[in-house]
């Protein structure tokens, strides 16, 4: 059963934080760093949003293995494609007619995805199962600097802005928002999916002897 919980908060989570990630897309008030950076590609070079998250991630893939001093996580690329995957599942399949017009409903909209991505990405880290390049790269940063996971989040977000920023992707006030933001938020909601799943697991062996 542990097993099992474990993959539900995986699926479950990695589906709504990128569900949270299209929402900050569409409300086009500024997106977070990595998904400006992933726009702006898609508009000079071509290919979906979610083909750049899934190039990005591979690129990371070696990033992340030099800062942490071991071999390359590959199994995290079939993460990594699942949320390619679901970006332009979302993007150009759900929310492709949908337009958020008017500056309060935008910004409910960026603030509402944000707080989705920090929930989505508390829930999926829970399953200690090969997490994506990005948020291994958040890890990495947290390890070699021995900070904590806000700031090793904020860091993350910041490298990725500087090429967003030089591509002119679509950053605005909401990427500040969501810089300063993401990482608070993720620390917010770790702990009470932590305890989560591990009552869950607990009542499943209690249920089970």
């Amino acid at each position: 059963m542990a097993l099992f919980y474990r993959s539900l908060f995986f699926v479950f989570g990695l589906f709504i934080m990128t569900f949270g990630i299209c929402l900050t897309i569409k409300a086009e008030l500024g997106v977070g760093a990595w998904d400006a950076l992933n726009v702006a590609l898609t508009e000079w070079i071509g290919l979906t949003i979610g083909t750049w998250v899934i190039i990005d991630g591979a690129v990371l893939l070696f990033v992340n293995a030099l800062l942490l001093k071991k071999r390359p996580e590959i199994l995290s690329l079939l993460t990594i494609i699942f949320i390619g995957s679901l970006v332009d599942f979302w993007i150009l399949i759900v929310f492709e007619s949908w337009e958020f017009n008017g500056f309060i409903i935008q910004l409910v909209t960026l603030i509402v995805g944000l707080f989705i991505i920090g929930v989505g990405a508390a829930i999926y880290l829970q399953a200690k199962f090969p997490s994506s390049p990005i948020d291994t790269f958040m890890m990495a940063i947290r390890t070699r600097l021995g900070v904590n996971l806000m700031t090793a989040k904020t860091i993350a977000e910041i490298i990725a802005l500087i090429p967003a920023l030089f591509l002119k992707g679509p950053i605005g006030f909401g990427t500040i928002i969501i810089t300063l933001l993401i990482g608070p938020f993720v620390q917010l909601c770790f702990p009470y999916f932590e305890k989560l799943l591990k009552k869950l697991i607990e009542s499943s062996y209690q249920e089970n002897y």
